[in-house]
């Protein structure tokens, strides 16, 4: 885990002061793995394409290939003979992650029905369990969507990250890590914030996966 948390400050001088709260937050999302929980993420505007990309890292091979284990594929084999050990061979390990910005029934029917600002915070309800960690993106730290889903989650005993920008915003006290690059404009936050979680993703997989 430092080492590639040490790399991405060598890369990115100016995340030096980010540094111990990317660690926190990489140990909290690794105790939440090992112990069968799952990771929940949702974003505001280009963040929610963030959740969809910090998914896709997880859930299957991101820089190894996540070959699965002897004794599961095994299992495939025992079930359904040489068509099972195929299809073995095309899983990957995977990390539980979900992205709530997916879901455009459920969003639209929430927005509709209650208020626009429980989209993601109505999912946390549903799929958030005790154990679990909510990742929150916004670059202000005031995103109202965002901010719903984190009091849910404080409330359901989820770990609750941030990822924001230099202020915190109002983020900063709803989370137990949050994690503040140090910029203020949009798209100045937004660049800091891809090689953070492309961090965190790396290091889950080394420590989860490889030997």
């Amino acid at each position: 885990m430092s080492r590639v948390i040490d790399q991405l400050v060598e890369k990115y001088p100016d995340l030096s002061g980010c540094q111990q709260d990317v660690k926190r937050a990489f140990l909290a999302m690794k105790e939440s793995y090992t112990a069968g929980g799952k990771l929940l993420v949702c974003g505001n505007g280009g963040s929610a394409s963030d959740s969809e990309h910090i998914v896709g890292e997880l859930m299957k091979g991101f820089m190894s290939k996540r070959t699965l284990p002897a004794a599961e594929r095994q299992r495939f084999v025992d079930e359904l003979g040489e068509e099972g050990g195929a299809l073995a061979d095309l899983l990957q390990g995977g990390l539980p992650a979900i992205s709530l910005t997916s879901h455009a029934a459920l969003i639209s029917a929430v927005a509709n029905d209650t208020d626009a600002a429980m989209v993601y915070a109505q999912q946390v309800y549903g799929y958030g369990k005790q154990g679990d960690v909510l990742l929150g993106l916004s670059t202000s730290g005031n995103s109202k969507n965002v901010l719903q889903a984190l009091r849910v989650a404080r409330v359901q005993g989820l770990t609750t990250i941030g990822l924001t920008g230099q202020s915190g915003g109002e983020m900063k006290s709803l989370c137990d890590i949050c994690i503040c690059v140090p910029y203020v404009q949009t798209p100045d936050v937004q660049e800091r914030h891809l090689p953070i979680y492309h961090a965190l993703c790396l290091a889950l997989e080394e420590a989860l996966f490889q030997p």
